[in-house]
């Protein structure tokens, strides 16, 4: 954060902190989560099923040897799977089930998979005695109502039949393939294979100051500590400020001290990350020196009760300012304003060699990190934050974001030069916009935030870090909510629901961004062999991408892509997509380019967000941003295949990505989030231009939207501010946007993106995990997965849905259900093989090398 910053409101610090251990399991209740609050809120109106023809439907780190071996103890799994929520697998008996007697109780057993048995000697006795009473006529006429009564159970067993298989090939195609053919029974233990114990996944994050992690990435990061997923932080300066280590009561006779202040504030981040993994902020840790790959000297921190936890300083120069020019920082050494950027090496730390850095220094010092902690899951700050439209001004540190794009250079060159890797996927978080924004967070995940906020700030003075230079930043004691970022957090972008999508032959695809290409799964037809993660061709991809289905049948991707170029000035973001060549082919067209609205990254610091799209009825793609200025612009597909120009097409305030959909009319219709309510636009008849926008009237609302065509309108998914709640309402065009049916739909709380299809809703819940809900007045249930972005669903066929997440270890998880009231999820199910590098290290001591060849110092 900044350390100039002075904001408003002081909120209560005080409050209990959880965090639990790497040995333990990923229950809720163990993981320091927290449970069900709240009882799920009832509804007013039930949401409908997907089809917009539809009626809503009415049920429901000494030296370097320190540095490379503690983040390796831990890259293997947990020996024991977590459990599971809801994962009551789809059932199907044999089809000769269906012909057992039928009994006056089978009426009632239809819903179940399979007819219940009923004994044959009673059932025949009961039936003789009845002819006996009726006479020959009776005999007839009962014939015929048991034929009748038989056709309707066995339409009813064999639509659950055909449903419970359907989800069962969906799940295990592979599985059932490698069966067919066998003159043998199946083996009941080969059927039910014992759940393979999920992967952590290990985390890296980069920030620029100390504390960034704390105010803008959690509750994720305690949500991975608590996980037990290796966590490492790497902070790029030392953050020293003004080296005032006082409130605005002391500031003024305070003598600076830089290297002080910057003691102090890793003695504060070394007690927060304490507390979040022990319960103990004065548990301790191992301090030692370690050369970089850039040419210097790194100190790496490793706590002793939780060794998969490691904090890295590389201890550079801060700008000192938020906006204003400083040569001397991370913005002046990537403009190209100095040569090298000096050290600031804090006054307890064991690096005692000043040292300095290039720009390329920078990157490979990055790049050796990222060798050794070979993270499945890099986390940075926003890259792009944008501007002010009537100042100019960054909405974000500078330091921020030019430490994110060097974060960019050295993914890029990792993903490029370094084979012997798992993938990763990135993350970004939105920083100072925050504040600015309605609270994402409910009360007790802030509560959570703010406590561990206030161990960083040391609000109870005492010395339990034994060091002169203080156990804690006081310079945020006053508020160490700053300006309310403990209420929130936001994904800067990597937000859309529809990276998930089925094709005609029921066969599904997944898209989204590992190692800086789009990762592509594919599943041909309902029991096809999963295929994947293949990458396709074209780096500098952003996280998230977006999917639609053109009128042909074939998929189209769209996302943005960053480019550096020749000159710092050549710092570039533009939208692009990639179109199947043939309807359900594996083939992709390149990556066209469709520009940007922004003509130079100095106007708006290339802050266009990520791309929606949508088809109208007529056919007609288009494509839309939110731009730098807050407007909304977009591009429309041309018969032939042109592209038309960046349209503006108004707005004011607008936050995130937009979100749009095509309603029951074929008329596309456009919506964004704005920091007190949501606006949207409609085409009057499908092909024709986007009409004015238009005020909702909805409250407000945190980011993101979700949007799908259903009832003839489409339905926006939000969440309520400060509750984590899931909201819901229908958005009609006919004569204007038209809103109704603004329902509360409960949840487990959470923040993020919802994913909606037919029945199910499922998005992130308090303690990070994927809550889902997969009928209305059925309670909102908690998987155990701990994913990146946002989870995305899709109807397969007329009666599945889909649902998929990327985990911490940047591997695909596919779950289904049929998509009828009452239903379960199955079990979760990881596509392609563990992510890990081919040969990773075992576990060894820092005083000798790990088995397998020495990768190269950070």
């Amino acid at each position: 954060m900044s350390d100039s910053w002075q904001g408003p409101g002081a909120r209560d610090p005080q409050g209990p902190s959880t965090g639990s251990g790497w040995g333990q399991q990923a229950r809720p209740s163990e993981q320091g989560q927290q449970p069900d609050r709240a009882p799920r809120q009832g509804r007013q109106q039930p949401y409908p099923a997907r089809d917009a023809r539809q009626q809503p439907y009415q049920g429901h780190p000494q030296e370097r040897h320190a540095y490379a071996h503690p983040p390796r103890q831990h890259v293997h799994p947990h020996p024991h799977p977590p459990e599971q929520a809801h994962q009551a697998e789809p059932r199907a008996e044999s089809a000769e089930r269906a012909e057992a007697p039928e009994a006056p109780e089978a009426e009632a057993a239809a819903p179940e998979v399979a007819a219940p048995e009923v004994d044959a000697e009673t059932s025949g006795s009961r039936r003789q005695a009845r002819r006996r009473a009726r006479g020959k006529d009776g005999v007839r006429d009962g014939a015929r109502r048991r034929r009748r009564r038989r056709g309707g159970l066995l339409k009813v067993v064999a639509f659950c039949v055909v449903t419970a298989v359907g989800s069962l090939i969906l799940l295990r195609g592979n599985e059932l393939l490698d069966r067919l053919g066998t003159s043998t029974a199946p083996d009941k233990a080969a059927e039910t294979p014992a759940p393979e114990p999920p992967d952590p996944g290990r985390v890296l994050q980069v920030i620029a100051h100390p504390d960034d992690d704390l105010y803008f990435m959690n509750p994720d990061l305690r949500y991975s500590i608590s996980a037990g997923s290796p966590v490492t932080s790497v902070y790029l300066t030392s953050g020293e400020a003004d080296g005032i280590n006082a409130g605005s009561a002391k500031a003024a006779t305070t003598k600076p001290d830089k290297p002080a202040y910057a003691e102090a504030r890793q003695n504060g981040i070394r007690a927060a990350y304490a507390k979040m993994a022990t319960g103990d902020r004065g548990s301790p840790w191992t301090r030692t020196v370690v050369p970089t790959k850039g040419g210097g000297h790194a100190e790496v921190d490793v706590l002793m009760a939780k060794p998969q936890v490691n904090l890295v300083w590389l201890q550079l120069r801060e700008a000192g300012t938020v906006y204003e020019t400083a040569p001397n920082s991370l913005h002046g050494l990537w403009d190209g304003k100095i040569p090298r950027l000096d050290s600031m090496l804090a006054s307890g730390t064991p690096v005692k060699q000043p040292f300095s850095y290039s720009k390329d220094q920078v990157v490979q010092t990055l790049v050796g990190i990222l060798e050794q902690y070979r993270p499945t899951t890099v986390r940075s700050q926003d890259p792009t934050p944008g501007r002010y439209p009537d100042t100019k001004r960054y909405t974000d540190h500078q330091d921020h974001f030019y430490g994110a794009r060097f974060v960019q250079l050295a993914t890029a060159a990792y993903a490029k030069d370094v084979t012997d890797r798992p993938h990763f996927a990135v993350q970004n978080y939105a920083g100072y916009i925050n504040g600015s924004l309605p609270s994402a967070l409910d009360p007790d995940e802030a509560k959570e935030k703010l406590d561990i906020l206030g161990t960083y700030a040391w609000l109870d003075r005492q010395n339990h870090c034994n060091s002169p230079a203080g156990c804690g930043d006081l310079k945020i004691s006053d508020q160490p909510g700053g300006n309310r970022w403990s209420d929130s957090i936001n994904y800067a972008r990597g937000t859309s629901t529809n990276w998930l999508t089925s094709d005609a032959q029921q066969g599904l695809w997944a898209f989204k961004v590992l190692d800086g290409q789009v990762a592509v799964w594919h599943r041909a037809g309902p029991a096809g062999r999963w295929k994947g993660p293949d990458l396709l061709p074209g780096t500098g991809m952003d996280p998230g991408v977006s999917t639609v289905t053109l009128a042909d049948g074939r998929t189209a991707v769209f996302g943005t892509r960053t480019s550096f170029g020749a000159k710092p000035t050549d710092y570039r973001r533009e939208v692009v997509h990639a179109v199947q060549k043939q309807p359900g082919a594996e083939q992709f067209t390149e990556w066209q380019s469709l520009g940007t609205p922004e003509t130079a990254d100095e106007n708006w610091t290339s802050d266009i967000s990520a791309p929606a799209v949508s088809v109208d009825g007529t056919g007609q793609l288009a494509a839309y941003v939110r731009d730098g200025a807050a407007g909304l612009r977009g591009r429309v597909q041309q018969p032939d295949g042109s592209w038309g120009p960046w349209e503006k097409y108004g707005g004011t305030d607008l936050h995130g990505s937009p979100a749009t959909a095509t309603d029951g009319a074929g008329r596309r219709m456009v919506f964004a989030a704005t920091s007190k309510s949501v606006v949207g636009w409609t085409q009057p008849t499908p092909g024709a231009p986007l009409g004015q926008v238009t005020a909702t009237g909805l409250p407000d609302t945190t980011l993101p939207l979700t949007a799908d065509g259903r009832e003839g309108g489409v339905r926006l998914w939000f969440r309520k501010p400060g509750s984590g709640n899931v909201r819901t309402a229908l958005i009609t065009g006919e004569g204007g946007l038209k809103v109704s049916q603004m329902t509360d739909l409960g949840g487990l709380q959470g923040f993020g993106s919802v994913t909606a299809s037919g029945h199910l809703l499922a998005g992130r819940t308090a303690g990070g995990q994927l809550g889902s809900e997969a009928g209305s007045g059925r309670p909102w249930e908690r998987s155990p997965l701990l994913f990146v972005g946002a989870p995305s669903s899709t109807m397969t066929g007329k009666g599945l849905v889909s649902l998929a997440v990327v985990g911490l270890d940047a591997r695909l998880y596919v779950t289904s259900s049929a998509d009828v009231p009452n239903a379960h999820l199955a079990p979760w199910q990881p596509v392609g093989p563990r992510n890990a590098p081919p040969s990773l290290p075992s576990p060894a001591s820092p005083a000798s090398p790990a088995s397998g060849p020495a990768p190269a110092a950070p």
